[in-house]
């Protein structure tokens, strides 16, 4: 072997040993994506087309008989009608409220890391904490709401989580109490990842607030915005324990959403075929959602 071939060689062993440590490196991290994602999602949709097993009976191939039966279910649509109202009015209103507190904080006042801490806080306690800290709130008579406005203004107790027209709207302004903090962490990560000089240029050139923030900072902020949103679609249709501990989906299914109902049906009533069916109804619209807003967003995002 000549000197010449050892050197003709020599590269290609090198990019060998780098590309076996690149997989070993992402190894682990494939296999929980796969055992965790991936295979549960396949597996799902595999059971959607079966019915539930019961005892000695093993489970029947139904084709799209759950899907059928999901089209028809009205139980189902009202917890669609529920969960895109439950959207609404938390997607905006969290990730607005966010990006105020994050201004609010990042600016100089004085007592900057105590406001910081109390926005956040919210955020890092538990999820049956939180629903049991509003159930109090909510209680009717005694709660923390009905005293306030009973004493200041005389008005009468209200059953805020049993009256079908206010109890989803409850739960609302829980999940944006509690999601606002943790979404502003972001927002103020990206405030300060702005060059001081684009600022300063601006008002150099007498700029107002209002046109610095219009023109600079949020359209900066467009690829955090893209990651909040994301984020908060996704977690719109997977809440659970604030449903389960301040509702339990009523009045009526006033308070129930997508995700509830699935826990319902599989676990509850143990209908697993059909909630497989309900499950890649979510997953599905989960997907074009995230898609929808990547490339909605994808346009008005500047990267560095």
């Amino acid at each position: 072997m000549t000197a010449t071939d050892t050197t003709a060689r020599a590269p290609l062993s090198i990019r060998s040993r780098e590309w076996i440590h690149a997989w070993l490196l992402l190894l682990p991290a494939l296999v929980f994506l796969f055992a965790f994602t991936h295979i549960p999602a396949i597996a799902t949709l595999w059971h959607s087309f079966f019915s539930t097993p019961r005892g000695r009976r093993p489970a029947r191939f139904l084709g799209l008989d759950n899907y059928e039966r999901m089209i028809a279910d009205p139980v189902f649509w009202k917890v669609m009608g529920n969960n895109l109202w439950f959207a609404l009015g938390t997607i905006p209103v969290s990730i607005a409220l966010a990006i105020v507190m994050a201004l609010w904080v990042n600016d100089r006042l004085a007592g900057r890391g105590f406001v910081r801490m109390a926005y956040f806080t919210p955020t890092v306690l538990p999820l049956i904490a939180v629903a049991n800290i509003w159930l109090f709130f909510y209680t009717p008579g005694f709660g923390l709401i009905d005293q306030v406005t009973g004493s200041l203004f005389g008005w009468p107790q209200t059953n805020w989580l049993g009256d079908p027209a206010t109890a989803l709207n409850a739960v609302i302004v829980v999940t944006v109490w509690k999601e606002a903090g943790f979404f502003m962490i972001f927002y103020l990560a990206a405030l300060q990842a702005i060059p001081p000089s684009l600022v300063e240029a601006a008002k150099i050139e007498g700029a107002g607030k209002w046109t610095i923030f219009r023109r600079i900072t949020f359209p900066l902020m467009m690829p955090t915005t893209l990651f909040v949103s994301i984020n908060a679609v996704i977690n719109s249709f997977r809440l659970v324990d604030h449903i389960f501990i301040l509702t339990d989906g009523g009045p009526d299914n006033a308070s129930s959403l997508l995700l509830f109902y699935i826990y319902e049906t599989a676990f509850e009533y143990w209908e697993t075929g059909y909630g497989a069916t309900l499950t890649v109804a979510l997953l599905v619209m989960l997907c074009a959602l995230a898609i929808g807003q990547f490339f909605l967003f994808d346009r008005k995002v500047h990267y560095k």
